[in-house]
């Protein structure tokens, strides 16, 4: 936790020392990656059905998952049958991750998980009729061949300092958004909406707007957590943040206080806490709000694929 701490300011706060520090790994980064890049686009393997990349450059969460579950519904009120192809990062035995566990639960898409996101592609179109596919977080798995990418950004931290890995936060240089065909800014040209807390026990729903100013818990491994607990205290709320690494492995204790105030936390979260929450434990769904000219363009190339 400390190295992430310290690799946080050194990404994005004012650690130029901690920066220049780690330059000189961040070039051996970029010429590896440069090779790999090389080597794989030449073995980039075309598929019979088009592939929708949703990625970013940067490490941590910048919203993939709700524009993942957007993209679905839209494909399908376009009448395509669209599958999910993901690495299921950390994911624990006999599950398929955080985000492909919500992206099934909240669209019932047909999902395979593989590093090997070509051998994922080819699973998905032997066991089920899928017509496109959306590979979520592969925009540098270059040997997958695909049609369309989509590069989202996160609109509170952006690029940091700018840097590559490990001197900064990206995976590849800012310069990789030009070859992008979307980017998708999270907070300006995606909003995200989510106004109804739903209980982990019972199910049960109440409207956020309700709550006031109660004094809550709030619980979350995800990659950037500052946007959901500003949400949360832009609605009032006052909050007492417990905050864990991204894709945290919940034990149950993590839910345990010596008071009575509620706990939120994320729908991801929820994902993996359901099974021992107690009835004072809720999640927050939110789902992406795309811009207007934004969503018609990208559907209108979507349509493309269904003519061509």
């Amino acid at each position: 936790m400390k190295l992430k701490r310290w690799l946080l300011n050194v990404w994005y706060g004012n650690d130029w020392l901690g920066k220049y520090l780690l330059l000189p790994l961040t070039g051996v980064f970029c010429v590896l990656a440069a090779l790999r890049r090389w080597q794989h686009k030449r073995q980039q393997v075309k598929h019979a059905v088009p592939v929708i990349v949703v990625g970013n450059i940067s490490v941590g969460g910048t919203g993939k998952t709700p524009l993942v579950i957007w993209l679905v519904e839209r494909l399908r009120e376009a009448e395509f049958k669209p599958g999910v192809v993901s690495r299921g990062y950390q994911r624990q035995a006999g599950d398929i991750g955080d985000e492909p566990t919500l992206i099934k639960q909240r669209t019932q898409v047909p999902i395979a998980i593989g590093s090997d996101r070509n051998q994922a592609i080819a699973t998905l179109l032997q066991q089920h009729t899928c017509d496109i596919i959306i590979a979520d977080d592969g925009l540098q798995h270059y040997r997958m061949g695909r049609d369309v990418e989509i590069c989202v950004v996160d609109g509170q931290r952006r690029f940091g300092n700018g840097y590559c890995l490990p001197a900064g936060p990206l995976r590849e240089s800012i310069s990789r958004l030009q070859s992008c065909d979307f980017v998708i800014v999270n907070g300006d040209t995606m909003q995200m909406r989510g106004d109804t807390l739903v209980n982990l026990a019972t199910d049960e729903t109440q409207l956020l707007m309700t709550w006031g100013d109660k004094t809550v818990h709030v619980v979350t491994g995800i990659g950037n957590p500052q946007r959901f607990l500003q949400s949360l205290k832009q609605a009032g709320l006052q909050v007492i943040p417990h905050l864990y690494p991204d894709h945290h492995a919940f034990t149950g204790t993590e839910l345990c206080f010596d008071d009575t105030h509620p706990i939120i936390m994320t729908e991801k979260d929820a994902v993996k806490c359901r099974q021992f929450a107690g009835q004072n434990a809720w999640y927050l769904p939110i789902e992406a709000v795309l811009d207007a000219t934004l969503a018609h363009a990208l559907l209108t190339r979507l349509q493309g694929f269904k003519h061509g």
